[in-house]
């Protein structure tokens, strides 16, 4: 066995393959028939693609490339879980210069291009996560095949962080699987299983996890015996030919993509249209130059803001990925879920793998049966998407334990209550869960807007009660608020966060009020959004603004959305808060409730469902503008409306930074984008904040509260950034 050394690297040229050689990122064993196995194994957990990882295979390529005796290659990876997982992030973002980027991409160009170009056949044996320049890796391999499992998982995320799959899959995707089904899987950067991959074409065998290294190596000796390369020819049908064959085709399906970007994105993600230039560009000019306009467009993306912005949230995705606080959390072996409406299903679906046993309880036996039919079908989703094996599967259904009553609560370590908000409904539940449960059973209320400390108002254990608001749907929405109150033991937040990680949840913890940190900086923006109406805005209009802004959806569809009912309910429990600070809340909403209007869930909103949409867009519901006060319609100017919504939630973010709420700016950009919807592109209002400058945010104030007085206020803390010239994010 040989193990290369630094200073005599450079002498590997024009030399054969030891039968064992060991670098730091990669090994390379030689098998029979003049097969070579390469085995990826870069120091960490992880395998990611380097400036290291680079180097060592352009050494590899070297040897492979004058010796003759080498008839095939078969590349996987030593890790379990990851093939590669993409590139190394933290590299990238080291990068400060055009010229730093731009050589990087073309080293990657280059390796993958020689790869590519081996006369001999090369397999890729793929498990785990291969995404963003793992799955380019392995495009520029001749076969690949995919381990049947749960954690194998193949796409191109780039666009998540504001860039371009530039190593080669804006180029050869389409080439392998046609531009129909490429563009989707890069503009939206979500991943697949490989059950779909191989419907795709973009794996070409699927095969037991169990000795994927032999039969890659197998695989590789095949084809090496049948001649060489594995070249198929796409099978195209009636819709490829008239879409991709063709540049008129091309040209259609690429207009009517940018239109659709452009209505969805209303031109916020530039990275988007990247995709789509660096594709049509290279399908008609040949890969080589589209090669070469990515390493442009790449460069530009990576030195972007926008870029900058999503690789914030990246990090500080990863840093709360983190409990600092981990050795004080406890086991939770046996969860109880009391309520088993939508959120009550959720949450069990995303607990019933890291626990042993999962009560459910509900009003009744009758509802809990419900209940859990719904987790079950969730379940066999999951199977058949291939997420879940089977056995997987009746695993988890097996842990789901009906519960009439409390009597078989005894020693359950954290019971999580998703009931609806009634104060004195879970304050019941509570002392319900105290007498039958053990003293040390953690108590969880999942509420959005009711303080903790009034829910343990007179319990026995307040040391033992917090919040866990989740997000709905839980199973899709990323962010989980923790709330805890003076009286929080730091075992049970250290318990309660732990948990809530496991479930796969960016968990922020923020201290208990009215509201916490997520409802309490959506309230302003919605009610600011229905003083607007009242004033004679029309809801569309409003709407139209903020998506316009860069919000995802508009204020006044998110309050249809969520419902009337809740909005009102929010406002009442938020009310005493922000009138101290001279906030008017509209009463709009309690009167849209009384007269039945509880928005889409009894169809009967802002919008109006039981007609159909034009252009897209529901119309305006106008029998609310009477129960709205009846002021005439008229139009609103475009930056008004986008400076009075989104400067009271960002005005609330920075009043909860100084009043304690959140502990750090970071945490309260990871609630807000994750949580709300905040334009992901800006970091968050506190990168945004940096971005357009504290003094910029006063200005635009300024005339606000000189019109409508002191709910326009800045927060004595923006104020404090303004005249000490600092930012919120080093």
């Amino acid at each position: 066995m040989r193990r290369w050394g630094r200073r005599e690297r450079h002498r590997h040229r024009e030399r054969r393959l030891e039968e064992a050689e060991i670098m730091e990122y990669i090994r390379i064993n030689k098998q029979g028939d003049g097969i070579v196995l390469v085995t990826l194994d870069c120091p960490g957990k992880i395998n990611k693609v380097s400036s290291g990882l680079l180097r060592e295979v352009t050494e590899m390529l070297s040897v492979l490339e004058g010796d003759k005796a080498v008839k095939g290659l078969a590349l996987v990876s030593a890790k379990e879980d990851n093939f590669v997982v993409g590139a190394d992030i933290d590299e990238l973002r080291a990068m400060q210069s055009r010229e730093e980027i731009t050589a990087y991409l073309r080293q990657a160009h280059q390796v993958l291009h020689r790869l590519a170009s081996l006369p001999i056949p090369v397999v890729a044996g793929i498990r785990g996560s291969c995404l963003g320049g793992g799955l380019e890796l392995a495009l520029a391999c001749d076969y690949r095949m995919a381990a049947e499992d749960t954690v194998t998982a193949l796409g191109l995320p780039e666009i998540q962080l504001g860039l371009i799959p530039a190593a080669g899959g804006t180029q050869r995707l389409p080439r392998l699987i046609g531009l129909r089904k490429a563009l989707p899987l890069m503009l939206t950067g979500g991943s697949i299983r490989v059950a779909r991959a191989r419907r795709l074409g973009l794996v070409d065998e699927i095969v037991a996890p169990q000795g994927l290294e032999q039969k890659a190596v197998q695989k590789a000796q095949e084809l090496s015996r049948k001649g060489g390369k594995a070249r198929k020819r796409r099978k195209r049908g009636w819709a490829d030919f008239l879409l991709e064959s063709n540049p008129l085709g091309r040209a259609i399906a690429f207009s009517q993509a940018r239109k659709m970007i452009q209505r969805r994105t209303h031109g916020h993600y530039p990275a988007a249209f990247a995709i789509l230039d660096s594709t049509q560009f290279g399908l008609s000019k040949g890969i080589r130059r589209g090669l070469e306009r990515d390493v442009e467009t790449f460069a530009d993306l990576v030195l972007s803001p926008k870029s900058h912005a999503f690789m914030n949230l990246f990090y500080a995705m990863n840093e709360l990925k983190k409990n600092p606080d981990k050795a004080e959390a406890r086991p939770v072996e046996k969860l109880a879920v009391i309520g088993m409406g939508l959120m009550g299903q959720g949450i069990a679906s995303v607990s019933a793998g890291i626990c042993d046993t999962l009560l459910c309880k509900d009003a009744s036996l009758e509802a809990v049966a419900r209940g859990i039919g719904e987790i079950g079908k969730g379940l066999r989703k999951r199977a058949e998407s291939g997420a879940l094996t089977p056995f997987q599967r009746d695993i988890l259904y097996g842990k789901l334990v009906p519960c009439g009553d409390y009597s078989c609560f005894t020693n359950t370590d954290l019971v999580i209550e998703a009931v609806f908000e009634d104060l004195e409904l879970k304050r019941k539940i509570l002392r319900d869960v105290e007498e039958a449960a053990g003293e040390r059973t953690i108590f969880a209320s999942n509420t959005s807007a009711l303080p903790i400390s009034l829910i343990a108002e007179g319990c026995r254990r307040p040391e033992l009660v917090l919040g866990m608001h989740y997000f709905s749907p839980v199973p899709r929405m990323p962010l989980l608020e923790i709330i805890i109150t003076p009286r929080t033991s730091r075992q049970a937040a250290a318990t309660a966060l732990d948990f809530g990680i496991a479930q796969g949840k960016t968990c922020i913890v923020v201290r208990d009020g009215p509201g916490f940190y997520t409802t309490r900086i959506l309230a302003p923006l919605l009610n600011e959004a229905v003083l607007l109406v009242e004033e004679g805005a029309i809801p569309s209009e409003i709407d139209r603004a903020m998506l316009l802004f860069g919000y995802p959806v508009g204020p006044v569809t998110l309050l249809d959305e969520v419902g009337i009912d809740v909005g009102a309910h929010v406002s009442q429990s938020l009310g005493p808060l922000v009138r101290d600070r001279g906030i008017a809340v509209s009463e709009g909403l309690r009167r849209l409730y009384d007269q039945g209007y509880h928005g889409k869930k009894n169809r009967k909103g802002f919008y109006r469902y039981d007609k159909k949409k034009k252009k897209g867009q529901r119309p305006c519901d106008e029998r609310v503008y009477a129960i709205l006060g009846g002021a005439p319609r008229r139009t609103f100017p475009l930056e008004e409306i986008q400076n009075r919504v989104s400067l009271m939630m960002i005005n609330e973010a920075v009043q909860c930074l100084q009043e304690g709420i959140i502990s750090s700016p970071r945490d309260g950009d990871i609630g807000a984008v994750f949580g709300l919807g905040f334009p992901p592109f800006t970091g968050g209002p506190f990168r945004y904040i940096d971005a357009v400058g504290a003094d910029e945010i006063l200005r635009r104030m300024a005339p606000l509260e000189e019109r409508f007085g002191r709910k326009f206020q800045p927060a004595d803390l923006l104020r404090e950034m303004s005249h000490q010239g600092k930012k919120f994010h080093s």
